[in-house]
């Protein structure tokens, strides 16, 4: 499917939705969203003036789901459609197939994930330069009994703080998953390597990248926002970001505050 497919038009619609053909099948970019359409959840491509509708396969009796891009130039969603159908057509498998599991929902909005490393990663870069700086003004001023205390005793709480952070902050956002969250098994999937998918409770599928392929998984997501979805970890993971990140982050916040208070004595001493 992939080789005739690649030649049909990319369909560009309202508010910058695009719908397009790629090695994978059909690939519908949405503002906040992209849904991949894998040919074996594929029913019929209908266009409707300058509309185009995608349906997927069904259970016998089973309503299709129907995803729709609208205001794209008619002549080639009538090209596009023709295509695709004449493609599908030629389909020798059983028509008693539910398409949803096919088209894959892949949120464009950063996950909790991400949001949390990107803090984590400002938020050592940040102690780093402050780090570095107090060894600069130390120098400068020919304290360099504070630049020799300052990079083991800084050092070793920026190396100790910040994992104990990322495992304490994370096992909270799990403990809270657990209580109020959604747990559902999330399957490999055949679009790409290390891929996931997961239902939600309307029964659409969502995917994201989890390492390298593997048999089924539990994860995890709030009740009102399926794609930001969470990959627990295990019982003993969990117990020692709780615990051993919790004891790093006591231990190493002790240090800093011990190289603040002897920074400040050090430069009013100079």
């Amino acid at each position: 499917m992939s080789t005739s497919i690649s030649s049909l038009p990319v369909l560009r619609g309202r508010d910058g939705t695009v719908l397009s053909a790629e090695d994978i099948g059909l690939v519908l970019d949405l503002p906040r969203e992209q849904v991949t359409f894998t040919p074996d959840g594929l029913g019929r491509i209908r266009a409707e003036g300058r509309s185009v509708l995608i349906e997927l396969r069904a259970k016998t009796g089973a309503t299709p789901r129907v995803h729709r891009i609208d205001d794209v130039d008619e002549a080639a969603a009538t090209a596009f459609a023709d295509g695709v159908n004449a493609i599908l057509a030629n389909r020798t498998d059983s028509d008693d197939v539910d398409g949803a599991p096919f088209a894959v929902v892949r949120s464009l909005a950063p996950t909790w994930r991400t949001r949390f490393h990107r803090r984590i990663l400002r938020g050592t870069l940040w102690h780093l330069l402050a780090l570095v700086v107090i060894c600069v003004v130390a120098g400068s001023l020919g304290r360099w009994d504070l630049v020799l205390l300052t990079v083991p005793i800084g050092g070793i709480a920026w190396l100790g703080l910040w994992p104990g952070l990322y495992g304490v902050i994370r096992a909270r956002r799990e403990r809270w998953l657990y209580r109020h969250g959604v747990m559902v098994p999330a399957t490999p999937a055949t679009m790409s390597r290390g891929a996931y998918i997961y239902p939600d409770a309307t029964g659409t599928y969502h995917g994201f990248l989890h390492g390298e392929a593997g048999p089924t998984i539990t994860v995890a997501h709030p009740p009102n926002d399926p794609a930001d979805v969470l990959v627990p970890a295990s019982p003993f993971t969990h117990l020692v970001n709780t615990y051993a990140g919790a004891v790093l982050v006591f231990c190493c916040g002790a240090m800093i505050v011990l190289h603040a208070v002897m920074a400040v004595a050090f430069l009013l001493d100079g």
